[in-house]
């Protein structure tokens, strides 16, 4: 490493902690910010200082907020009946920008028994449908059969998202998960 270049090469190398970011990606990111545009790298850091101080977690959903309670968990024209099971937070964003979505959310953190006991108090004040969310995989079916069981005293629906072939993709790039889901969920036309 060119030591002249120390700060630049610190730069790149936190830019490439990113995901998605690779090397190349990030030496071009850090030189824009730094050689062409450095109002930019500035509105930059000082967004990401603003989002690191006033950004936490819903107390209620697990998703993000800036307050204890989120925009969504505090909205009373959701359906509080009706319950989405997602990932991360991440996933609450991409469903609430399509508004796909009209229910309540919970992030699915971990299987520890806080969970669980936090799940089972949401499944008590009138939820009588859960919809899983998950990324189609064997682990997340494993996750999916455990909280089936551990809310089996409850009379709910579980559901989850529908999973098969993408609009526009040879069955030769589709995995066999996904082939074997639409095989068996295929619907009549």
């Amino acid at each position: 490493m060119n030591s002249s270049l120390e700060k630049f090469n610190r730069l790149v190398d936190a830019l490439q902690e990113l995901p998605t970011i690779g090397k190349k990606s990030a030496t071009r990111l850090a030189y824009f910010m730094v050689m062409n545009d450095s109002f930019v790298g500035l509105k930059i850091s000082h967004a990401i200082e603003d989002a690191l101080g006033s950004l936490k977690k819903c107390s209620a959903c697990g998703g993000m907020s800036e307050d204890e309670i989120c925009y969504i968990c505090s909205d009373e024209r959701r359906d509080d009946t009706l319950l989405c099971i997602v990932e991360n937070a991440k996933d609450i964003l991409l469903l609430e920008e399509n508004g796909l979505f009209d229910g309540r959310y919970f992030v699915l953190d971990s299987l520890e028994e806080l969970s669980i006991s936090h799940l089972e108090k949401l499944v008590q004040n009138g939820i009588n449908e859960i919809l899983f969310a998950l990324t189609p995989s064997i682990a997340n079916d494993a996750v999916i059969l455990y909280i089936e069981d551990k809310l089996s005293s409850h009379a709910i629906n579980f559901t989850r998202i529908a999973q098969g072939v993408p609009t526009g993709v040879s069955l030769e790039n589709i995995d066999i998960l996904s082939l074997t889901r639409a095989l068996e969920d295929r619907v009549r036309v």
